[in-house]
């Protein structure tokens, strides 16, 4: 989740709500300093390097960054005479990059009708994500989307009794599950793979991507598809649920002391769009 996606309190499907006594617009739009330095790569060469970005938080959409146009390195990006029309931004105007030989046409976005409310975003420019090479946090890269301050992970162990049944089969039983709290969604529950009868498990192909926690894969369990899933190369930063397994509660139960869990709201994750290219090499060799 963030400011604006997944669940978040100005995404459309925001969970909560807003305590005001007249209703918010359908859509806000909300604009602040990242205050990390960022940097991006194409052709092989660094192209754009700040330590002013300006993040565009957008309902329904991963965060943006906008670079200023002097941050950019001269000549990389032509204006290539398309244009478009943001609904509450106005007029953006496209590029084409140019570095090293590389050519990539729609590869960054100028919004050059802004009206007055949107001056943070005057003079900048954002780039398509999947058009360039790599995006990075000082020499660290990134992937997905810039970063959200507003997301958060909490790991937490726990001594509580889970039990995971499929019909009349036991799959899992463990008092060591681990839960995982991800801003805006439900609890997700961990068992350790010892607590876990992994002969009805059968791995599928097909892995998914977080930004947060690395890929995912995934198993069936009996008839039903895709019940459970492992990060089994967990990111170094939610490292505690590295190959654990967590199940589906609507595809097979799931009980926790003794009270069986349900499919919550803001359980349902929205596919993530612009790095699903990337190979798995890629993904674990961030």
């Amino acid at each position: 989740m963030g400011l604006a996606w997944q669940q978040g309190p100005h995404s459309p499907t925001a969970l909560g709500r807003f305590l005001t006594p007249e209703p918010l617009p359908d859509r806000l739009l909300f604009a602040e300093r990242l205050r990390r330095r960022m940097r991006v790569r194409f052709g092989g060469e660094w192209i754009a390097d700040s330590e002013d970005v300006v993040v565009l938080h957008e309902p329904g959409r991963y965060p943006v960054a906008y670079f200023s146009l002097s941050s950019v390195r001269p000549g990389v990006l032509v204006a290539d005479g398309h244009t478009t029309r943001h609904r509450e931004l106005g007029e953006t105007s496209w590029f084409t990059a140019n570095a090293a030989g590389h050519r990539a046409e729609r590869a960054a976005w100028q919004f050059t009708g802004l009206p007055a409310y949107a001056g943070e975003l005057e003079g900048r420019a954002a780039f398509a994500w999947p058009a360039m090479d790599a995006f990075y946090e000082e020499d660290e890269r990134i992937l997905g989307h810039a970063a959200d301050p507003y997301h958060r992970i909490d790991i937490r162990d726990t001594s509580r009794t889970m039990e995971v049944r499929s019909g009349d089969k036991l799959i899992a039983r463990t008092t060591r599950p681990v839960v995982l709290y991800e801003s805006g969604f439900a609890p997700r529950w961990y068992v350790p793979r010892e607590d876990i009868r992994e002969k009805e498990l059968t791995p599928v192909e097909g892995r998914t991507f977080c930004p947060y926690k690395g890929l995912a894969d995934y198993y069936d369990i009996g008839e039903s598809r895709r019940a459970a899933w492992s990060y089994r190369d967990a990111y170094a930063e939610v490292g505690r649920v590295g190959d654990l397994v967590s199940f589906e509660p609507d595809k097979v139960e799931v009980h926790l002391d003794g009270e069986r869990l349900h499919l919550e709201p803001g359980q349902q994750v929205v596919p993530h769009g612009a790095d699903r290219s990337l190979g798995t090499e890629e993904v674990l060799t961030r």
